[in-house]
């Protein structure tokens, strides 16, 4: 008598991803609940179950659904906003957006449009880290994707907290209420060690191992960061994390472009994983990840989009076929990453980096059912030789697009149906969407309509956060002067003097006299005349506006 399940999935090559890379030409795999409880030839399945619904998968692939091990996907708002921009003068640009727009309907609307982004492209699972994630958490399980969600956790204030206390307590009320879930799992978010204090840092630690539940966090995205990490704090970036107590978690490190091998061997013995995002670390000229160290060194790599507002996609076979195709030009290496290899890292070592290898990124008997299945005759993927087995990774990493993935299922659940969404209104999400995208327009042209405006929007602060006050003496004789640094009525922090280089520009359209721009270098210099930081400013110089 067939044993009664819920799906069985027949017909089509599948692809399971498991360590043997087992590929199964007319293949099967039924699912019962939410777990994939047999994988093998369709023969052998029909045999032995008896489905609700059964899908002929002839002529497609049936795979793993993809795993992104890294975005911010309530930035779909902000997509096209600002590009062609250096990281810390896009953030200046967005931060103050962010202070005016994002709210717990905003972070919804914005997952939405996320989700049905990444749906259409065969993820099923996401690591997140932005603001009001209990939002972001609603939506996702209402949807049916699997995420790793983080709280963001900042020094400075953020849409949803005045300070990093503020956060931490709502990281805490997040993890207590989502811990368990199956389909979400809560983490903590400090967004990088620039923008936290050590004593945050060790909260985050914390709160982290005392609910066993992972860190996500940028480490080591640009070469300005690491520099700055050397500078102030005499350590590369990921020993200064390590001195907070970061690596003593389930720790999950975004880009990691500019790593030392000492670094990377640290990594690799605190478990962590790594979120490699080509493309948006090529945007924003951040620098090219050394996959190839990575992997040589056993760490757990995964493939992430990064936020659309710096990809600008959440195209997940976009990201892996660009991982695939770097990696061979860094190393001048055509065989570095293989089409099976860089498939792995979208899909069984992407979720092993976000720390959920042991419920997805395989079809394995006792995982989760979360399948993508693709169709391989398209114009695209066509012709097709069978000569090697391993060809239809080729055809999956470099011919196949997110356009041909067909069906989705996630947890046991279909998601979408011969590219229909079923848990998502996309018409209507795409029209709320452009509203928003109005109010957005007309903010970002209001402050941008007087050089203060622009200096305020652009350096990313707020009004009564704009102003330094300066005291200077003229005629004081020089020694006074160093007498009284050297008294006891005066205390000296730091040690430096800088060689200062202005540049002024004078807006078009505006008098020369209301107001200007200064850009200025200032080079600290320590005993030795060695400079040890570069520090730039933006000023207002003139009335500008009251």
């Amino acid at each position: 008598m067939p044993k009664q399940i819920d799906i069985l999935l027949t017909g089509g090559t599948v692809v399971t991803m498991n360590e043997q890379y087992d590929i199964i030409e007319n293949g099967a795999v039924a699912i019962l609940d939410d777990t994939i409880i047999a994988v093998g030839t369709a023969e052998e399945l029909t045999a032995v179950y008896q489905a609700d619904e059964q899908l002929d998968c002839t002529g497609q692939v049936i795979m793993p659904g993809l795993v992104n091990a890294h975005t911010h996907v309530p930035m779909t708002l902000f997509r096209g906003l600002n590009d062609d921009l250096r990281l810390d003068v896009w953030l200046g640009y967005l931060m103050p957006v962010e202070r005016e727009f994002v709210t717990p309907e905003f972070v919804k609307l914005g997952t939405r449009i996320a989700c049905a982004e990444m749906i259409r492209s065969g993820v099923t699972t996401f690591a997140d880290m932005y603001y009001f994630e209990e939002a972001i958490a609603e939506e996702t399980a209402a949807i049916g994707m699997r995420a790793l969600l983080g709280q963001t956790v900042l020094v400075f204030p953020a849409p949803d907290a005045a300070t990093y206390e503020d956060a931490l307590l709502l990281c805490r009320r997040f993890i207590e209420r989502w811990n368990g879930h199956p389909l979400i799992q809560p983490a903590v978010a400090p967004h990088a060690w620039y923008t936290g204090t050590p004593e945050m840092d060790r909260a985050c630690a914390d709160l982290a191992r005392a609910f066993d539940v992972p860190i996500h966090t940028h480490v080591a995205e640009t070469r300005l960061e690491v520099d700055n990490c050397q500078a102030q704090h005499r350590t590369a970036v990921v020993p200064h994390i390590a001195s907070h107590g970061l690596l003593e978690t389930k720790l999950l490190a975004a880009h990691c472009v500019h790593l030392e091998s000492s670094e990377m061997f640290a990594l690799k013995q605190a478990g962590a994983g790594i979120a490699h995002c080509p493309t948006s670390n090529l945007k924003l000229a951040s620098g090219i990840a050394n996959i190839k160290e990575m992997l040589a060194v056993g760490l757990n790599v995964g493939v992430g989009t990064d936020g659309p507002a710096s990809n600008n996609d959440l195209d997940m076979f976009e990201e892996v076929r660009l991982a695939a195709l770097l990696a061979k030009a860094q190393a001048s290496d055509p065989t570095m990453l293989p089409a099976r290899q860089a498939l792995e890292l979208a899909t069984r070592r992407s979720a092993k980096a976000v720390h959920m290898g042991e419920m997805t990124g395989s079809l394995e008997v006792g995982k989760r059912a979360d399948i993508a299945i693709v169709a391989m005759d398209r114009v695209h993927n066509w012709p097709q030789f069978h000569n090697n087995p391993d060809a239809v990774y080729s055809r999956l990493i470099y011919a196949a697009k997110s356009g041909d993935v067909q069906h989705v299922v996630c947890n046991g659940r279909w998601l979408m149906k011969n590219q229909e969404l079923l848990t998502i209104d996309e018409a209507a999400a795409m029209a709320e969407a452009a509203q928003v995208a109005k109010q957005i327009d007309a903010f970002v042209l209001r402050r941008e309509s007087s050089p203060y405006n622009k200096l305020v929007l652009l350096s990313g602060v707020k009004r009564q956060e704009s102003f330094e006050v300066q005291v200077k003496a003229a005629g004081v004789e020089q020694t006074a002067v160093f007498n009284f640094l050297n008294s006891d009525r005066c205390t000296i922090v730091r040690r430096a003097h800088y060689k200062q280089y202005d540049h002024y520009f004078i807006f078009a359209d505006e008098d020369p006299d209301s107001a200007r721009l200064r850009y200025r270098e200032d080079e600290f210099v320590d005993e030795k005349e060695q400079v040890y930081q570069t520090r730039t400013r933006l000023t207002l110089i003139g009335e500008g506006e009251r």
